[in-house]
């Protein structure tokens, strides 16, 4: 599980709505307010979304004592089963690349699958069109 799976827009960053719903999966919803107020208080280049680096930082302030017990990023440093301490950088990474995905699979995933299977039945197809007609030429040759 990684922070990836929330990531709706797919473009490496944790925005307003998609942390929104990551506190909903997570368990812990927070109000339009409060999901500022989490944003607001890791984003060091004020654009008003997480970076990796910033996510990252809710865990070192979560181990360094600096968030309020019932702050929304105290809530989403305990719920997400991840210890950065631990697991070190590579995990939290692989974490937040993963929630990135889970968030952006729904249905965008499926409607790219979709069109990926279709392109494959179209390849297909053309392919054995090729094939019989290559066939066809080759009968009329050898007859």
């Amino acid at each position: 599980m990684g922070l990836a799976e929330y990531d709706a827009g797919q473009d490496g960053f944790i925005d307003l709505m998609e942390l929104k719903l990551m506190m909903e999966k997570l368990g812990a919803p927070q109000t339009h307010l409060g999901l500022k107020s989490m944003i607001k208080e890791v984003d060091e280049d004020i654009d008003g979304k997480l970076s990796f680096r910033e996510f990252l930082l809710i865990f070192h302030k979560a181990a360094a004592g600096e968030l309020q017990e019932d702050s929304g990023l105290m809530a989403l440093a305990k719920l997400s089963e991840i210890d950065v301490a631990l697991e070190g950088v590579k995990g939290a990474k692989n974490f937040f690349e993963a929630k990135v995905q889970a968030l952006s699979s729904g249905s965008k995933f499926e409607a790219e699958l979709k069109a990926e299977q279709d392109e494959r039945k179209r390849e297909e197809e053309e392919r054995r069109l090729r094939q019989a007609a290559f066939q066809e030429l080759k009968a009329n040759f050898s007859t």
